[in-house]
């Protein structure tokens, strides 16, 4: 799957190489900094509007759809624009910025080669860094289903109750209650008491279990009746903690399309 990063920080770290790619290739070969930097604030909205739409349009719709021929097609068109955006860019730094003095542009900026080029390297290292960064992402959620299955494989909660281990079968629970300073597991027929935190509980508990509120853990498979404010598990209403209201119902609605 092919998505923006969730993390803001690849956004960041690659705007600002961009940024110093730019400076020293372009401002920097310029005898006048004020001119540079003109000239880079200009072609910064190319470089951002062709990396995104190359990225994040380009490469999801036709080349990972596997529609090749438009991926070509569409990747050469937008080539064909940016370059002729930078060269609107070249001509209005010619015109106004060095009044018709071909003699003050920037070496650099005059080469239309040179300005192609640095503009699709930094499209291709922005591509490089979002696969590196949902790497990173699926490395974490593959790591969170192999949690997940360990969980289902013990099938049962281990607590400490009365001073020894109690096993609870998942199937049997209902829901979780947290009281002052110990936890009540209620099963179909029975109320085990722990010393254990309902946070360190919610931890350990398989995706069939949803926390929704400080004090409560239902078993979804138990799920009867659910409002906005609360669920029916069994017979017993349980109140949904206002802050646990988009979650709860994000969640249950998607584990009902699942079903």
């Amino acid at each position: 799957m092919y998505k923006t990063s969730k993390n803001p920080y690849y956004h960041i770290a690659y705007w600002i190489f961009v940024l110093l790619v730019l400076s020293r290739t372009f401002m920097f070969s310029w005898g006048n900094k004020s001119a540079g930097f003109c000239f880079i604030s200009m072609l910064l909205p190319i470089v951002m509007g062709t990396s995104y739409f190359f990225n994040y349009v380009l490469v999801p719709s036709f080349y990972l759809t596997q529609r090749y021929a438009r991926f070509a097609f569409y990747t050469f068109c937008t080539a064909i624009i940016s370059v002729y955006l930078e060269l609107i860019v070249l001509v209005f730094s010619y015109i106004y910025i060095v009044d018709l003095n071909y003699e003050n542009l920037s070496p650099n900026a005059s080469k239309i080669a040179l300005l192609a080029v640095i503009l699709y390297l930094m499209v291709f290292i922005g591509s490089f860094i979002l696969m590196m960064s949902q790497v990173v992402e699926n490395k974490q959620v593959i790591q969170k289903l192999l949690d997940e299955k360990e969980k289902i494989k013990r099938s049962f909660l281990e607590i400490m109750s009365n001073r020894k281990m109690t096993k609870i079968a998942y199937d049997d629970i209902v829901y979780i209650e947290s009281l002052s300073d110990y936890i009540k597991v209620f099963t179909s027929n029975k109320e085990i008491k722990s010393k254990e935190k309902i946070s360190r509980l919610d931890e350990r508990l398989p995706d069939t279990f949803l926390r929704i509120h400080r004090s409560f853990i239902i078993n979804t498979d138990r799920i009867k009746e659910r409002s906005l404010d609360e669920v029916l598990v069994d017979d017993i209403r349980l109140n949904i903690g206002r802050s646990y209201r988009n979650a709860v119902k994000e969640l249950l609605n998607n584990n009902m399309q699942i079903k």
